[in-house]
């Protein structure tokens, strides 16, 4: 049930005509209380588009009734008028279900510098209220895809509360407080202050760590909102660690479908003497275009990887480091160990290792080989 999987919460998804295929494009996700806490994180982009500049002042406060989100347009760049269709979009939905504008956050999805049908997105906002309901999380989940091939849901449930949620996203997959659209919900009695602190704890490990193809969107933003209507106010540690879970769920969902790729990486970096630096590590291997060409081509070139990661600032001997691929250590003390043809890059799920000796801590990155279909994908589709 996705984002209606807690109690108090309704949603729907509708088709406003915004997407050219007449497809599912406008959700509405409502929180009928006791409470309306809310969180919320953004990309740090200075390219911001429209509905995050609204969020961004929406969320000051802690409070929020509901989240409006349209795929079929990015609003961004679009000046004057297209915030003005984003103001245009809060005060809608506020006069529908009868809370400020100001208590409304908003999301949209698309091409980049093209006006959204403002008409189109106000009569979405009629229809997707008349049809919110506590069934409704799988429309909204469907209404805010766009290259997506699936929709991503997750829910955990724990000692009395839940907590829900959905994703899009499948390209311009980088780090930057937040990737992606992400909107999670929970019935658990937390304030924002606490619904803040977990939600950065959560993401910071989850959807900070997938790094796709190094592009940072204009409108990412992932959103927290309470109800409380479990009357349950759980540990702190205890609701941070669900969230961490359910947030990891939903960054490995959109990790598998990556445009284009055919193969998943995860990059775990041990050994490291900060998880900093382990980051760092991750990132410039994930973000090695000749790395991951090599991983399309079935090709285990632990060469490349460091390569890549002598590049960092991070603190190591790269004639120390060890680097494994699937299960094979193919580098030991910066030359050869195993042979790499005895590892198998067939399947769909690479895993690499790669230890700094250099300290204790670690880290793992989320990322994907960059692949024919990439390319012709994203150069049919204008950003």
């Amino acid at each position: 049930m996705s984002v209606t999987a807690a109690a108090g919460f309704e949603a729907a998804g509708v088709s406003a005509g915004l997407k050219a295929s007449g497809g599912l494009d406008f959700a509405l996700v409502v929180n009928r209380g006791p409470l309306q806490s809310a969180a919320a994180v953004f990309t740090s982009n200075r390219a911001k588009a429209n509905p995050i500049l609204w969020s961004e002042q929406v969320i000051v406060d802690g409070a929020v009734a509901a989240i409006a989100l349209n795929s079929g347009g990015a609003n961004c760049f679009t000046g004057p008028q297209g915030f003005q269709t984003t103001h245009a979009t809060a005060e809608a939905v506020g006069e529908s279900i009868g809370v400020s504008a100001g208590d409304v956050l908003i999301c949209s999805t698309g091409l980049i510098g093209e006006q959204l049908d403002r008409a189109k997105v106000l009569e979405g906002v009629i229809d997707a209220t008349a049809h919110l309901s506590t069934d409704g999380g799988l429309d909204a989940a469907d209404a805010i895809m766009t290259t997506d091939s699936v929709r991503k849901t997750a829910t955990v449930a724990e000692g009395g509360w839940i907590l829900g949620g959905m994703a899009k996203g499948a390209g311009m997959l980088a780090p930057g407080l937040a990737t992606m659209l992400v909107v999670l919900t929970t019935d658990a009695a937390l304030d924002a202050s606490e619904l803040d602190a977990a939600l950065r704890a959560a993401t910071r490990v989850s959807f900070d760590r997938l790094d796709s193809d190094g592009c940072m969107s204009t409108n990412d933003q992932v959103s927290l909102l309470a109800s409380g209507a479990s009357g349950v106010r759980p540990d702190l540690d205890q609701f941070t660690a669900a969230l961490r879970a359910i947030c990891t769920d939903l960054a490995k969902q959109l990790q598998a479908d990556a445009e284009g790729a055919s193969h998943t990486i995860d990059i775990e970096v041990v050994g490291a003497l900060t998880e900093e630096d382990a980051v760092e590590v991750g990132r410039s291997v994930a973000r090695n275009n000749l790395f991951k060409t090599a991983v399309f081509g079935n090709d285990p070139n632990w060469g490349r990887v460091l390569a890549a990661i002598g590049t960092t600032s991070a603190a190591f001997d790269p004639y120390a480091v060890d680097v494994s691929m699937n299960g094979i250590r193919v580098c030991s003390e910066g030359q050869p160990d195993q042979p790499r043809d005895l590892v198998d890059l067939s399947g769909r799920q690479t895993h690499v290792l790669i230890d700094l000796k250099a300290g204790s801590a670690s880290a793992t990155v989320f990322s994907n080989d960059l692949t024919t279909d990439y390319v012709h994908e994203n150069s049919a589709y204008s950003s």
